[in-house]
This record gives C-alpha cells, sequence and structure tokens, in this order.
C-alpha cells in the first residue's frame, strides 16, 4: 500500500490473535515516527520542490503519498492500512465521513444506469433510501430479497443484475444470511458483493477471507467506540480497489484527520470491548427470555433468531446489538418500558460504551420478507456498564411496560 513497507512490523500476521492486531495494525513507522500513536497530520496544501516535483508527484498514484490534502495523510493512512490488516486477502481501505458516505461510494463504484441491485431486505433504512432515491434518479433499479434466501437467490437473477448487497445480522431483526452461499452464486454469475459488516467488524466475521468483495463499516459504531466520531470504511478485496478509490475520489470523499486519529485510538481497545459487549449483551438477552413480558429476544447468538445455525456456522462471536419483541401491547406500551429506563440513553446510534434503547417498527418498510411479532419491538445496545444494573434496569422497565398494557 505504500512505497516503503516497514519490515519491523507484523501487522498483516493473519496468525496473530484479535487482541494483538488490533494494537499493531497500522503503526508503520514511515506515519509513526517512531512514537507509539500516528500523530495527527492536518493538510490542506502539501509544498513541493520545484514544477518538475509537482509535475511527477501528479503523475503518480497518489494514494498513501502526499499530493493535496484530500487525497489523504499518514494520519488516515494509518487507519486505512489497519483496517485492511483486520481483514485477510483484502487489497485496500478507503475512509468516508460517514457509514452512510462509504455506503453510497461503494454502491455506485460497482453500478451504472440501467443496472439492477439484489438489497436484502432488512437492510439499514438509509441504505434502503439511497436504493430507493438516490440510485433510482441515475437510473438504477433495486429489487428486495428475504435476508434468509440464502443460494435460493439465483433465482432472482436477471440480465441487468449487476451486485448484491448484504447485511448479516439485519437491522433492526438481526436475520443472519448465508453469506457464502449468496457468494458462491454472485461468482457464478459474475456479480460484485457487498456486506455492511458493522454488527460484526472484521474480528467476527472476515468478510474478505469469506468471499465478500468490498465489506462496509460505520466505524463511528466499534472502531471509534466513544460514540464522538461519524466516520466510515469499505476494504476492497484484490481487484476492485481501484475503482472504489477512483469514484471515491471523485465524489470528494475524504475522512477528516483528527477523526481519523481518533478511530484509531478506538480501534486499539476494540477487542477488549467487543468481548465486553458480547458477555453482557448475552447475559441481558437471556435474562429477557425468561421474562413473561417479552415473546421473543432476536439475538444471533441464541436458536430463537432467524438463521442462528447460520451465525453459529460461520461467526467467532455476537456483539452488543439486539431487539426483543413484546408480548402484546401498543405503541404506549412501549413507550412506557423506555421512558421508565434511567440506564439506557434514547438515541440512534450504537457501538459506544454507553447502553442505549429505541422503538424499532421493521414492518413500515419491509417489502420482500413481511413478519408479524407478537408486538411491539425493542432495540438495544448493550454497553460497558455492570449487566447486573442494565438488568435492574429493564425490570423496572417491563414493570412499567406491563402495567401500561394492562
Amino acid at each position: 500500500m505504500t512505497d516503503n513497507a516497514d519490515t519491523d512490523r507484523t501487522h498483516t500476521d493473519d496468525t496473530l490473535g484479535d487482541a494483538t492486531r488490533v494494537v499493531q495494525a497500522g503503526r508503520r513507522r514511515e506515519w509513526t515516527g517512531g512514537i507509539v500513536n500516528p500523530p495527527v497530520w492536518r493538510a490542506s496544501t502539501i509544498l513541493y520542490d520545484s514544477i518538475a516535483d509537482l509535475r511527477a508527484n501528479a503523475g503518480r498514484d497518489t494514494h498513501h503519498r502526499l499530493y493535496y490534502g484530500r487525497r489523504g495523510t499518514p494520519t488516515q493512512w494509518s487507519l486505512a492500512d489497519a483496517l485492511t490488516s483486520l481483514e485477510p486477502g483484502a487489497e485496500a481501505t478507503f475512509l468516508y465521513p460517514s457509514g452512510v458516505a462509504a455506503i453510497a461510494a461503494a454502491l455506485l463504484s460497482v453500478l451504472s444506469p440501467g443496472d439492477e441491485l439484489l438489497l436484502v431486505d432488512s437492510a439499514y433504512d438509509p441504505t434502503r433510501g439511497q436504493a430507493m432515491q438516490l440510485l433510482r434518479r441515475f437510473g438504477i433499479t433495486t429489487r428486495f430479497y428475504d435476508p434468509l434466501i440464502g443460494a435460493g437467490i439465483a433465482d432472482l437473477i436477471g440480465p441487468a443484475t449487476r451486485a448484491i448487497f448484504m447485511e448479516s445480522p439485519g437491522s433492526l431483526t438481526f436475520e443472519v444470511q448465508d453469506v457464502p452461499a449468496i457468494v458462491a452464486v454472485a461468482r457464478a454469475h459474475g456479480l460484485v458483493t457487498l456486506l455492511d459488516n458493522t454488527w460484526a467488524t472484521p474480528l467476527f466475521f472476515p468478510a474478505i477471507e469469506r468471499g465478500v468483495d468490498l465489506t462496509i463499516l460505520a466505524a463511528t459504531k466499534y472502531v471509534v467506540g466513544h460514540s464522538d466520531v461519524m466516520l466510515g470504511s469499505v476494504t476492497a478485496a484484490p481487484g476492485h480497489f481501484a475503482r472504489l478509490r477512483d469514484m471515491s475520489f471523485q465524489l470528494g470523499q475524504v475522512a477528516s484527520p483528527d477523526d481519523s486519529w481518533l478511530a484509531s485510538r478506538g480501534l486499539r481497545t476494540m477487542a477488549v470491548r467487543l468481548a465486553q459487549h458480547q458477555r453482557s449483551a448475552l447475559t441481558i438477552a437471556r435474562w429477557l427470555q425468561d421474562r413473561p413480558e417479552v415473546a421473543t429476544v432476536l439475538h444471533p447468538a441464541l436458536p430463537s433468531c432467524p438463521g442462528h445455525d447460520v451465525w453459529a456456522r460461520d461467526f467467532k462471536g455476537s456483539s452488543g446489538l439486539f431487539s426483543f419483541v413484546l408480548q402484546g401491547g401498543d405503541e404506549a406500551a412501549r413507550a412506557a418500558l423506555i421512558d421508565r429506563l434511567d440506564l439506557f440513553g434514547i438515541g440512534y446510534s450504537w457501538g459506544g460504551f454507553e447502553s442505549l434503547a429505541i422503538p424499532a417498527d421493521p414492518a413500515r418498510i419491509r417489502t420482500a420478507a413481511p413478519r408479524d411479532y407478537a408486538g411491539p419491538m425493542v432495540r438495544l445496545q448493550i454497553g460497558l456498564e455492570d449487566p447486573a444494573d442494565l438488568i435492574a434496569d429493564l425490570d423496572r422497565g417491563l414493570a412499567a411496560f406491563a402495567d401500561a398494557r394492562a
């Protein structure tokens, strides 16, 4: 990725454990200058020694070479290199100012007017919005498919189909897709595969290794981990990065060096944070399973979640985001539950150190795979608080729900 490969670091050694890799990754000596953390390089203008030097640089590959601030500095390159090294077999990573920006650039890099996109019905709502508005304006059509379709997606492929977009587990309802089966079908038909892998991160699901062509992270979530930065990334398999980079340059996409530095700092603790998110979320999900006010818990690591068998086969772990369905009740009863919570904030996003709870209403947007649920749905982000305290808080919330439902 750079002209001066650093030979004194093993940041691309796939035999290292996750906690070691996130600590070592992206810390090339030419970017750190020998200190522990890569510094913040803020730049717009880059100065040259001569006109000849300026013209020579313009003719070279300016990715990971100082050229102009929009093309990045060692601060951004360090983070991008780190994210690439977490995906065995990947070529390179491009950074974006948000996860939604990353999704848009990835889609526009593989689709042209007249093409068709197959998009999972359980995708993140802004992804769906891009398909129905942005892509439609460019003459790109979208067909939605059931997240549990697996190899059956072959039946949906038509002459204009060019790409398949996956999100596993799905947003709000957490269906786990059979990514290897879908990838195999896509390769047989010459299609590009894209995956929103924010929930699992490459630590729990190494997407490039599983055959995905472009894997997307809302790095705002677990990479940053502290609810204070908007950031996105797309990591490409070999042969897919040049087109992604060119499209991103044309769109003027650039991530702030300050935000990239904060994300690099967050990355160093991502493995230990994910481990705690996983433990606490499973503890709380299992507790919720036994509550009479709860109809079902949609957590991929539990058998009650659609696609759990695929999760058990393909994933290395589970993170801190899941939903549960209430046993009856209405919007007012659900609001009583959430409003009663003290330790859970009410707000969008997730992946930070704090716990969150929001109402989830998938029925209003699903078209290809609508499902009936026993009652209203609540999505939880389990943070790094003591799970016993969170359970006590939920106990009070469920009591308020039961009163309101009665």
